[in-house]
């Protein structure tokens, strides 16, 4: 018994024997054992907030989307101009030991190097059993894979140009697992989409709708699905975190930058809106790494929706066609033509012969509208030329010379070897080395200049590393061919246009920059103005 310091039984000690003293004379008083229970706290349960699920998207399209698998023909073995053969040392292949090396390659390639009469059976480039040789082309082996989706229920798929660019033969992969073999209906390099068919054989396929990417605003939510790294079927979300993006792959950047995880595999597969629409095709993503880091760029499904309904119909993609190259205008280019903003597309030079030349186009000219609608950059006069068809008419509105005209062209086909639907490449040949003759400095705007070979232009001959035209990337060796739309081809030209200039309130000039790259367009201040 516990006592206190008073040597008195302590009270836990009277509570207790109380207790049990109290249980006794229960069970003695019923005859009956007392059942104890002890009490135990509940699982922790939270009533989590409402918010939105993709299950009903997924569940949907899901069966729309597929893995494309892509082969080619791949020779395992060395090319060789006559073929060669394998004797194994006077042994046939049936004698060699199941597990010896050669016998394990030629099963795993599906070969035998020996004929049914025991022959050795020859192999190379040009042997009856290579590429291309009378016996075979070598064999299908898959070398690329990406993903796609069916566009119609007559089995036409969308995908990327980059996926099936390389391919000979072409496999779909169903989310249920159905295999079926696909052929190449067209491919469209500049807007890298491409579109197969599948033959269903009566079958009608589930498929999905564009939907209008000029609703789709930033901050919307996107669900992508797809095949990264061959696992097909695969669902990530996100939001579209930008729109308009130019990542420098062509004319026509004009990409969604969504933050779905979008990662090799995923290329070619549709990015949806809570509707079940396409609002994208995967295509690119920004990685130091290769992995995802949660920038993936995806084609609108304004650009897709017509390119693709050309390629269903003919294959191939017909786009307008000006013939111009052109530049973007920015605000020390504005200032120094005059233009109120930065912006429309600076015509650096018309190709000989073209549509835009026929028209009376010119370097320096500015288009500001086409058809009545302004032109905001380069791009935008590149993807609305390219947009139209050939042989229909434009209204261009131009400044030039400190005016605004108006100019109809009649549009002619883009050629399949340009890469630009309204500007011609810097395709200009390269120049001759200029030879200085006479070097006279216009120190105001850091150059040293003499007279060209050729008697057009002003030679650069010296450029001052802290000047503005070096910062503006003028180098040595370069040509000045005009100032201002006036062509120059002595110092004192320059002088005189610059003056002008000035008389007209201008802080900045325009000078025509003529490299082996070919010509462009670069603002300067005058008398070291900024």
């Amino acid at each position: 018994m516990l006592k206190n310091f008073n040597g008195r039984p302590s009270l836990a000690t009277v509570l207790k024997a109380s207790t049990v003293a109290g249980i006794a004379a229960a069970v003695l008083a019923t005859g009956v054992p007392l059942e104890i229970t002890r009490s135990y706290a509940e699982a922790v349960k939270v009533q989590a907030p409402a918010v939105p699920s993709f299950a009903n998207v997924v569940d949907a399209v899901s069966p729309a989307v597929v893995s494309v698998r892509v082969e080619n023909r791949v020779n395992p073995v060395a090319d060789n101009n006559d073929g060669f053969s394998f004797d194994f040392n006077g042994r046939g292949f049936d004698d060699l030991p199941d597990d010896h090396p050669l016998k394990r390659f030629f099963r795993q390639f599906g070969q035998d190097p020996n004929d049914q009469q025991g022959h050795p059976r020859r192999f190379g480039q040009n042997g009856p059993n290579g590429p291309n040789g009378p016996n075979g082309k070598g064999r299908l082996r898959p070398v690329a894979q990406g993903s796609g989706f069916f566009i119609s229920e007559d089995g036409y798929i969308v995908t990327n140009n980059h996926v099936v660019s390389d391919g000979q033969a072409f496999v779909v992969v169903m989310n249920d697992g159905t295999e079926l073999d696909a052929k190449l209906i067209g491919k469209d390099p500049r807007t890298d989409l491409a579109v197969l068919k599948v033959d269903g054989k009566g079958k009608k396929f589930t498929y999905v709708n564009w939907a209008d990417d000029n609703n789709v605003r930033v901050g919307d939510w996107v669900v992508a699905v797809g095949n990264p790294f061959g696992l097909g079927g695969t669902v990530t979300a996100g939001i579209v975190s930008a729109r308009g993006r130019d990542i420098g792959s062509g004319p026509y950047d004009d990409y969604l930058q969504v933050d779905a995880a979008v990662n090799r595999g995923n290329s070619g597969g549709p990015t949806f809106n809570l509707s079940g629409e396409v609002v994208g095709i995967n295509t690119a993503i920004f990685s130091p790494s290769g992995g995802s880091v949660g920038i993936a760029f995806a084609i609108p499904a304004s650009t897709a929706k017509d390119v693709v309904a050309d390629l269903m119909k003919d294959g191939q993609v017909s786009r307008g066609w000006l013939g111009v190259q052109i530049q973007p205008v920015t605000k020390d280019i504005a200032e120094s033509i005059g233009l109120s903003e930065p912006s429309g597309a600076l015509v650096v030079a018309p190709q000989a012969g073209s549509p835009g030349d026929k028209a009376g186009m010119k370097a320096g000219d500015v288009v500001t509208a086409l058809n009545g609608e302004t032109i905001k950059d380069a791009r935008d006069l590149s993807r609305r030329i390219g947009a139209m068809q050939p042989g229909s008419k434009a209204e261009l509105s131009v400044w030039r010379a400190g005016k605004a005209q108006s100019l109809t062209v009649e549009l002619g086909t883009l050629p399949a070897d340009q890469k630009d639907a309204s500007a011609d490449d810097n395709n200009s040949q390269p120049q001759q080395p200029e030879a200085p003759a006479s070097e006279k400095a216009l120190a105001d705007l850091g150059l040293t200049v003499g007279p060209s070979d050729d008697g057009k232009g002003l030679a650069i001959t010296g450029i001052d590393p802290d000047s503005d035209a070096a910062d503006k990337g003028i180098k040595e060796g370069e040509k000045i061919t005009s100032v201002n739309n006036q062509e120059v081809s002595s110092p004192d030209d320059v002088v005189k246009v610059l003056n002008q200039a000035k008389k007209d309130g201008r802080t900045r000039a325009l000078f025509q920059i003529q490299s082996s790259e070919g010509s462009r367009f670069v603002a300067l201040p005058i008398n070291g103005q900024g």
